[in-house]
């Protein structure tokens, strides 16, 4: 008798509490709803179109024509991917260190070691406007800034001083292209570490002061390691952010001269929409998300993501 009182109110509470679980469920599909849906029609569904797209032979006919792995074979025995993957991991890394690091510096000279709140956020909002400068705006005024001609900035600068004009872009375009993108791509960062610098409790930078460290021990032995998460999440989203990016490198050099600065995203695009060769280029593309994965997978293992998830041992 008695456990089937408590069947009986055990059946009670999981109907009355039914509402409940309807109510909190329609508040999870209004809150994630649309990112949801953003997230499977501009990812999710793009990857696996592009991954059934990779195993045909598209072309201008725009038949699904099954070829299995030939794209990859294909791939892998063109002489200029070598030199293709060698620029990726050169642009990758060296643009990927430039944002990171050069963000960092700038969030400290305009957070940390300035003494006018004011003057850093000045500064800060002036740093910003290439991120809001259209992409065709601000590619023309580096154009303009390495032109090859007498009117060419740096040239014109270069005249001052007696020295001949240089046609820059045609013998240095990788440097360049990874400045281009390191100027724009350090705002980002420079914002992050800025907010995360700021959240750094007051009261721990006195403490270290009262007991004599110097600002470059303070920036080194406690800034930086209340910033793993900040690093990390910059870190991970810049790789891949510039893995797939592609648009300045197009409208700067198109890849050239002669392959180099063609990057990997690039390559694909020139395949599938300059080509026409759309089966192609979505396994080129294909490789790239694979690449991708593996990244990230490797960079949250390096920070030590798990540890880093694990709860505080303080107070316990």
């Amino acid at each position: 008798m008695t456990s089937e009182v408590t069947t009986i109110e055990t059946l009670q509470e999981s109907t009355a509490s039914l509402p409940a679980r309807l109510r909190s469920w329609a508040a999870y599909a209004v809150f994630l709803g649309p990112f949801l849906f953003l997230v499977t029609t501009y990812f999710f569904l793009p990857v696996i179109l592009t991954t059934a797209l990779s195993f045909t032979g598209m072309d201008s006919k725009m038949q699904w024509e099954f070829v299995g792995l030939e794209n990859f074979r294909r791939l892998f025995s063109d002489p200029i991917i070598p030199k293709i993957a060698r620029n990726t991991l050169i642009y990758v890394v060296f643009t990927c260190l430039f944002n990171v690091a050069f963000g960092f510096i700038l969030a400290l000279l305009t957070t940390y070691f300035v003494e006018h709140e004011n003057v850093g956020l000045v500064f800060r909002s002036v740093w910003l406007l290439p991120r809001m400068t259209p992409p065709v705006i601000y590619v023309l005024m580096w154009q303009w800034f390495v032109s090859p001609t007498e009117v060419g900035l740096i040239n014109q600068i270069r005249q001052a001083f007696g020295m001949s004009p240089q046609a820059w872009l045609a013998r240095h375009p990788m440097p360049i292209v990874i400045l281009v993108n390191g100027v724009i791509g350090a705002s980002f960062g420079m914002i992050v570490f800025s907010a995360a610098i700021k959240s750094i409790p007051v009261d721990l930078i006195r403490a270290a002061r009262v007991d004599g460290a110097s600002d470059l021990a303070i920036v080194r032995r406690l800034i930086i390691p209340l910033l793993k998460w900040p690093i990390m999440f910059l870190t991970i989203w810049q790789t891949l952010s510039l893995l797939a990016s592609y648009d300045y490198i197009l409208l700067l050099t198109d890849g050239g001269p002669f392959y180099k600065s063609e990057v990997w995203a690039l390559n694909a695009y020139h395949r599938a929409f300059s080509s026409l060769q759309f089966g192609y280029g979505a396994s080129i593309a294909l490789v790239l998300v694979i690449v991708g994965i593996l990244l990230t997978m490797i960079m949250l293992r390096l920070f030590g993501f798990e540890r880093m998830m694990e709860p505080t041992k303080v107070g316990a």
